[in-house]
């Protein structure tokens, strides 16, 4: 009888539940974390951290950097509130960073295969900033989940110089819109929104930029998001608003922009001019380099690193970096057509080349290439 009491008693305890030793409970690593590139900074934060850190007017004690290219990519579309300090130009514009060395910046580019944030944040950390992090995901992160995007004055006036079709609004009461805005404006305070959405473009898919009175004023904001809310599906701010137009421009209206390549130029060696002003079509590009390639003189300007590990037959390395001091090398006698992974650098390539000598016959391919150590290429068409 004892033993039987004994064995059932035995059976009770196994089938209590056992008391383990209290373990700490670690969150898994971000996703991008887990998959970390070669060359990567350790930092990396995602949408989330962005979110909590980033606002209009902007958060205390941050700064969010954005590291590409500006005219061809922070100008039509970033983060708002983000500073432009192209990696390329980082060392010439350090002077933008802030005096405290421990504010929290934040750097993003254009995102998973951009690592033009995580050189930026490694420079930044040899300047002395303590509190760095990469937001890989990125631009195309951020705008894949619908968050709010703004746009730069010059890209504003990039549209007003080209006539383009978009509606540029400004949101302040009537006293400050009378005093002085952006030629081109119309005035829709957003007190009075409500009242005024028949101004409004019957097309939903017209492109509407909302602006008010700066980094400090949240009309355009609140603006905007009512526009969205009424369906209008292409809606951007610039935050930076009219005191930056007037720092920029002035109360002048917006000159008429010319295209600096002439027909003579576009017709050389079969080339034909893109969407996207100074970029090649595709169809030219490979029709050229399959009937003939010699006719182009082809520049990498992606990293040397870059470059060694594959590149296009032929094609000679100028990094992004190094252009400026290097454009006297380039011929004016046959065009010249800048290369890179995403379009992004090969676009600034162009931009300064026209800036610096004009003479020169310039291209870039926007488009996504990927580049084999045989040489040869493949190209993705960018949907627009």
């Amino acid at each position: 009888m004892n033993k039987r009491l004994h064995n059932l008693g035995l059976a009770l305890v196994l089938s209590l539940p056992v008391a383990l030793p209290a373990v700490a409970w670690v969150a898994p690593a971000h996703a991008e974390q887990a998959k970390a590139k070669e060359g990567w900074y350790s930092n990396i934060v995602d949408i989330e951290f962005v979110k909590q850190n980033v606002d209009i007017p902007p958060k205390k004690g941050v700064m969010l950097i954005d590291s590409r290219p500006a005219a061809r990519q922070y100008d039509n579309g970033h983060i708002p509130g983000a500073v432009s300090i192209p990696d390329s130009k980082f060392d010439k514009m350090t002077a933008s960073l802030p005096e405290d060395k421990s504010t929290l910046l934040i750097f993003y580019c254009g995102g998973v295969e951009c690592m033009l944030s995580h050189n930026s944040a490694f420079k930044a950390e040899k300047l002395g900033y303590t509190n760095i992090r990469v937001y890989a995901d990125g631009s195309p992160d951020w705008a894949a989940k619908g968050m709010r995007q703004s746009v730069s004055g010059s890209y504003i006036k990039k549209l007003l110089d080209e006539k383009a079709n978009f509606m540029l609004i400004d949101a302040r009461p009537k006293r400050a819109f009378d005093k002085g805005a952006i030629p081109g404006a119309v005035h829709i305070s957003d007190t009075d929104f409500d009242k005024h959405v028949d101004q409004l473009p019957a097309d939903k898919a017209t492109p509407l930029i909302y602006y008010c009175g700066g980094l400090e004023c949240v009309l355009s904001d609140k603006s905007a998001d009512k526009a969205r809310k009424l369906g209008y599906t292409d809606v951007k701010t610039y935050v930076e608003g009219h005191p930056d137009w007037l720092k920029l421009y002035g109360q002048a209206p917006a000159s008429a922009a010319t295209d600096s390549a002439g027909p003579a130029a576009k017709a050389k060696a079969g080339v034909e001019p893109g969407k996207e002003k100074g970029s090649i079509t595709v169809a030219s590009f490979e029709r050229v380099m399959k009937e003939n390639p010699d006719s182009l003189l082809l520049v990498d300007v992606r990293d040397a690193k870059e470059f060694t590990t594959a590149t296009i037959k032929g094609a000679i390395n100028i990094p992004i970096g190094d252009l400026e001091k290097k454009l006297d090398t380039l011929p004016k006698d046959k065009p010249i057509i800048f290369l890179c992974g995403t379009g992004a650098r090969s676009g600034e390539a162009h931009d300064t080349a026209k800036l610096m000598r004009n003479e020169l016959q310039t291209y870039f391919i926007d488009a996504e290439m990927k580049f084999n150590a045989d040489g040869t290429f493949s190209i993705k068409e960018r949907s627009k």
